[in-house]
């Protein structure tokens, strides 16, 4: 079995996870808090970065682009028409640009600014950079994430899915980082509804279960992460 290191709450960690579950893909959990710097997963990714997947025998995969396009190449068509990356270059294309506004453009700008101030910096001691959330920051990715949400709600009024008629890596990567910020209570739902209905859309998908059932220990998600009708 393979095995899949990620953080429960890193969006990008969440993304693979949520391709995983659409590919009925089994892996092995392997929970790990990149500021420990632990030697054992330096040794498999010197980056220490997440997500990473280790196939039983093969070399490790590091990466949320790199690991989505490695399943889409090892497992994507046995989807067939319901295929995550589509076969046609101009779709993929449109896919992939979406991939990097938000595994590159919406981690920079807000989820990981929440992830980090309100997650990690609990885990971190003082002197190394622990400690309360940096009001500041936490008022730039609330600012931030309008922006985006408001995007998503442009293309999901225009679309079927966020790409295209058909749903996507961009679907998933883009709902893995709301589900982060939704469970951290900062998600500003009633300013778009359409994107709020394209989310609820994703949210009720079976791959999502496993997401809305999880929780980590001394940090509850916010009054309506698991609902399906928030």
């Amino acid at each position: 079995m393979a095995l899949f290191y990620h953080f429960p709450l890193c969006p990008q960690s969440r993304f693979i996870r949520l391709v995983m579950s659409e590919l009925a893909m089994e892996a092995e959990m392997m929970s790990e808090n990149i500021h420990d710097r632990r030697r054992g997963f330096l040794e498999i990714n010197p980056a220490a970065t997440l997500p990473v997947l280790v196939e039983q025998d093969g070399p490790a995969i590091c990466g949320a682009g790199v690991i989505a396009e490695y399943l889409d190449e090892t497992r994507g068509l046995v989807l067939g028409e319901r295929r995550l990356l589509p076969e046609n270059p101009a779709a993929r294309a449109e896919v992939r640009r979406l991939l990097d506004w938000f595994n590159l453009k919406c981690q920079e700008e807000v989820s990981g600014l929440l992830l980090h101030e309100k997650v990690y910096k609990r885990l971190l001691p003082v002197n190394q950079g622990g400690g309360a959330p940096d009001p500041g920051i936490l008022r730039v990715a609330r600012s931030n994430i309008r922006y985006h949400l408001k995007y998503i709600g442009y293309l999901a009024a225009r679309r079927n899915w966020l790409a295209g008629e058909q749903l996507s890596y961009a679907d998933l990567a883009a709902a893995a980082h709301l589900s982060t910020a939704d469970y951290l209570g900062d998600v500003p739902w009633d300013e778009d509804e359409t994107a709020k209905t394209w989310y609820a859309r994703i949210k009720s998908r079976p791959s999502f279960r496993i997401l809305l059932n999880e929780r980590m220990r001394g940090l509850p998600p916010g009054a309506h992460y698991a609902d399906l009708d928030f």
